[in-house]
Order: C-alpha cells, then sequence, then structure tokens
C-alpha cells in the first residue's frame, strides 16, 4: 500500500449535512477498496484567489489515506461525478506505508 493525500474543494453551499455525507462516502470507498483511512482535516471555508463556478469562497477538506493505487482510481471516478466538489488533487506521499505496531507490553 502506498500513503496519499486527496485535496478537495467543496461548494461554500453546502450545509454542514451535506458536508459531512460527501465525507462520510469518500471515507467508505476508500475503506470498501482495501484502503485505511488516517486522518481526515476539514480547514474550513476560505477565500479563493480566483473565482471558480463564479464562487469566491470554497470548503477546503483534506484526506489522508493508504491505499492500493485502484482506490485512487475509484475515488477520483467518484468525487468527478459527486455535485458539490468544485477541484480536487490527489498526491502521492510515500511509497511504502507500514502502520505503526501497537506497543508492547513487558
Amino acid at each position: 500500500m502506498r500513503k496519499y493525500e486527496t485535496l478537495l474543494l467543496l461548494s461554500p453551499e453546502l450545509n454542514a449535512e451535506s458536508k459531512k455525507a460527501v465525507i462520510d462516502t469518500l471515507v467508505a470507498i476508500i475503506e470498501r477498496e482495501l484502503g485505511q483511512m488516517l486522518a481526515v482535516d476539514d480547514w474550513g471555508t476560505k477565500e479563493l484567489a480566483y473565482p471558480v463556478r463564479k464562487q469566491v469562497r470554497g470548503q477546503y477538506v483534506r484526506l489522508e489515506y493508504a491505499a492500493p493505487g485502484k482506490t485512487v482510481a475509484e475515488l477520483e471516478r467518484i468525487v468527478r461525478i459527486t455535485d458539490g466538489i468544485y477541484k480536487f488533487v490527489t498526491v502521492k506521499l510515500a511509497d511504502t506505508y507500514v502502520p505503526a505496531a501497537a506497543p508492547v507490553e513487558a
């Protein structure tokens, strides 16, 4: 498995329930495709450098996960057809991911 990060730009018009539903859907896809979620960071609403779909503000969410390459392809396919997501970018953070071992008690 490799470690990835996906940054999403969501519509500023999404309410809290809709935003949570979109994020929960993406997390479920990652886990269904044998991936492991590491972090979900909600960066909140920010001013954009230039208008995107006539909006000057957007909500940013960062997903960090470990998954096989086919998981990223499926996640990006779903992101493209999901309403409320304006832009996204996926970056490979590490070629290999080794989960932290649980501490051994003596």
